[in-house]
This record gives C-alpha cells, structure tokens and sequence, in this order.
C-alpha cells in the first residue's frame, strides 16, 4: 500500500512536514497538517488539496481504503515509524493517519458571490479549539461562509484544525480581513450585519420576532473572555444578546454561536419542508 517507509525524525520530508506546526511556515508555503481519517476524507474530496499522506502500519490496515484511494489520485504515501508519527501528530494519541493539504480559503468577494444567506464571522477569537468548535457548528447550521478576520486565530492551527472535524474543508472560509473593510462589504452584499453580546440592548428573541433573522444575516462572534471591541459594535447593524432564563451568568462562544446561528437558520428555512 504506502510508498517507502521513513523511520528516521530526521528525514527532510518529515522535518518540512513537521515545521507547518508553525504559522509562519504554514503561510509561507501554505500548506497545513490535517489528523485523522475522516480530515483525510474529507481533504481527499477536494481535488488537488491533499499533497501527502503518512501513515503507520497499524493505520494502514485500519485504513486501507482511504490509502488507497490517496494513493489512486496520485498523493504521496509514506508509512512511518510509530516515533515519526508522534513527532508529526500534534495529539497525545495520533490516530495514525496524517496529511499535508494545501490551503482552501477563498477570497472575500468570492465568498459574498452570488450573495450568500447567512455568513459568520469570528473577530478577535483566539481561541483555536473554540474557533473549530465555531466553524463545525456554522457548517451545521448552513451557514455559506466563515471569515477569520485579521485578529483571530489561524483557521489552520491544529487544533482548529481537528475541532472543526472536517468542516474547514465544507464550506468558504476567508482568512484575514480588517473589520473595517469586511462590514461594508456585508452590507453591500445585502446582509444585515448582527453581533452577539451579552450586554446587547436587543434580545434574540425579539430578532426572531420582528423578522430581523428571516433575511440574509451576517453574526459576528468574538472573545469569550472579554467580548467585541467597541469599534466593532458601533459598526454592526445590532448588538444582539441571547437571553439568559436561568441562574447561568453566560454561554461560552461555541454554544451561543450555536444558538444564535440555528435561530437564523430556522428563520430563514420557515415555510419550507423539513
């Protein structure tokens, strides 16, 4: 099955493989790690985004249909050693299977081309495993596109990487706008721009109730910890806070981005068939 076998941490394709752990290498090449077998499933979908494959023997026996089919596409497939694995993994517990991909963001105006429905977008979001959290859930929930702006957390970040459990691969993400060039890109292209905050003078229900969320929606999300900026919140349409019924002081990011993008969504599908 995989092509020759790398035992040695030390290998040049190992090391070049194990430096886009590192954002800055990740940009310069624009490559990225993506672990586990379905990231490897779902990179081999996109034609030309998995440049290469390493394997353990373990994982190719468990595995072997997806080896297979990387290897029928013409990707690269080594099998390694269970220590160049650990050095490659960035888990405590590889699963085995590790791929290199090509980057898959798209470009602002290619993500608000045709206009899109419903786009979410992280501001200042540092955390990478609250991020990925984000962006599987806004995939869930239809969202036509993410965007990264120019001080969140790199989408490609491993962690990331594994929490948005494919996702990154499903949809349009756009890395790296400044937020003063993004909102009046979104109100352009027709959306009404909302952000979440607890301390929003306009509850969620209430956007659900005068019909604010029927239309095409922009939700901007930002810090756990200390929220969005000011600037950000006197440029957005309206700060919206989802309602608290019980005793909890808050919601974390992922759950009222969940709740605040299925509210959109349901909204926005009214009227057709489940």
């Amino acid at each position: 099955m995989a092509g020759r076998e790398l035992t040695s941490t030390r290998s040049p394709r190992v090391k070049a493989a194990r430096r886009l752990a590192k954002r800055a290498f990740r940009r310069r090449e624009r490559r990225f790690l993506a672990e586990g077998p379905q990231a490897v499933r779902e990179a081999l979908a996109l034609d030309g985004v998995l440049t290469e494959l390493f394997t353990t023997a373990e994982a190719e026996s468990r595995h072997h249909d997806l080896i297979a089919q990387a290897e029928g596409s013409g990707v690269p497939t080594f099998r390694v050693s269970g220590e160049v694995m650990a050095e490659l993994a960035q888990t405590v517990t590889p699963q085995g299977l590790l791929a290199v991909c090509a980057f898959v963001d798209v470009g602002l105006p290619a993500a608000l081309e045709p206009p899109p429905r419903l786009v979410t977008v992280l501001a200042h979001v540092r955390d990478p495993g609250n991020a990925g959290t984000v962006l599987r859930t806004a995939d869930a929930a239809g969202s036509d596109s993410v965007i990264f702006t120019d001080a969140s957390v790199d989408p490609y970040n491993g962690k990331c990487v594994r929490a948005s459990a494919g996702s990154l691969f499903h949809l349009p993400v756009v890395v790296g706008p400044r937020f003063d060039v993004l909102i009046p890109a979104l109100k352009e292209a027709g959306l009404t721009v909302l952000a979440a905050d607890g301390a929003g003078k306009c509850s969620l229900d209430a956007t659900l109730d005068n019909g604010t969320l029927a239309g095409p929606t922009a939700w901007v999300f930002g810090n756990e910890a200390w929220g969005l900026p000011d600037e950000i919140l006197d440029a957005v349409d309206e700060v919206v806070r989802v309602p608290i019924y019980g005793g909890a002081e808050s919601l974390n990011l992922a759950t009222a981005a969940a709740v605040c993008l299925y509210a959109s969504a349901r909204a926005q599908r009214a009227g057709e068939p489940s």
